[in-house]
């Protein structure tokens, strides 16, 4: 039952809530909280908004309650920012956001193509290897991104990976400096993507926005040449979440 009323506290809720106003509405102590949004982020039921103290209704809950989407407004009107950049590339777009130690795709909107890399939303990829996930390295605290490329494998997923500490560290200076990030079959054979920051509050990186195509349609030049429209969804997108606290 406890889980039931935190469920509909978000589901009824024209915004996401943080976990002080669920506690508030649903009266679940603080301990019990805790551990109850977890399971029920895990079970992909709710979902951890970029900025880390909101939460939403995660796919299952929208699959299941034909009306979450009227009742997300930040949900709706960050489907149709990603969206209209879909309709202006061709090519599928997603905003992702950092968790810990993995990117975690929020939203993504496919291409109407054939071919294409599907992730749902929840969906998680490596930091290392992927343009997003590179992007959230470079704007790390120098220790925390040290400890990431030092104290953990850098996993090798095709030839193109960079496994060597030293060398990534190297490209993550230049990704920050330009606030532009790209991977060229880092991850996947085949795929390439470029991925743009979103700002919150204080400048701080909330998330990121990224095109990916198979190098079959779209080289990485070519990608690259849609910089200017990724800026501008991305600044969309964090306006959106300046909203919020």
């Amino acid at each position: 039952m406890r889980s039931i009323e935190i469920v509909e506290s978000i589901a009824f809720s024209v915004e996401p809530l943080s976990l002080e106003e669920i506690a508030e509405v649903t009266g679940t102590p603080r301990s019990t909280l805790h551990r109850l949004i977890k399971t029920l982020v895990d079970a992909r039921i709710l979902m951890r908004e970029p900025n880390g103290k909101r939460y939403s209704a995660g796919e299952r809950l929208v699959a299941m309650i034909d009306g979450v989407r009227s009742h997300a407004s930040l949900h709706s009107e960050r489907r149709a920012i990603l969206k209209g950049l879909v309709e202006q590339i061709g090519e599928t777009c997603n905003f992702t956001t950092l968790d810990i130690t993995d990117v975690v795709y929020v939203d993504r909107v496919e291409s109407k193509w054939p071919l294409g890399m599907h992730l749902e939303p929840g969906s998680r990829v490596p930091l290392h290897c992927t343009s997003s996930g590179k992007l959230f390295l470079s704007h790390m605290p120098a220790r925390q991104r040290r400890r990431m490329l030092y104290q953990f494998s850098l996993k090798r997923y095709t030839e193109k990976t960079i496994v060597d500490p030293d060398i990534l560290a190297q490209e993550l200076v230049k990704i920050r400096r330009a606030n532009i990030s790209t991977d060229d079959e880092g991850y996947l054979i085949g795929l390439i993507s470029v991925a743009v920051p979103v700002f919150g509050r204080n400048r701080k990186v909330i998330g990121s926005v990224a095109v990916h195509a198979p190098r079959a349609r779209m080289e990485l030049d070519k990608a690259l040449g849609y910089v200017g429209l990724l800026k501008l969804a991305a600044s969309d997108l964090g306006s959106l979440y300046r909203q919020f606290k």
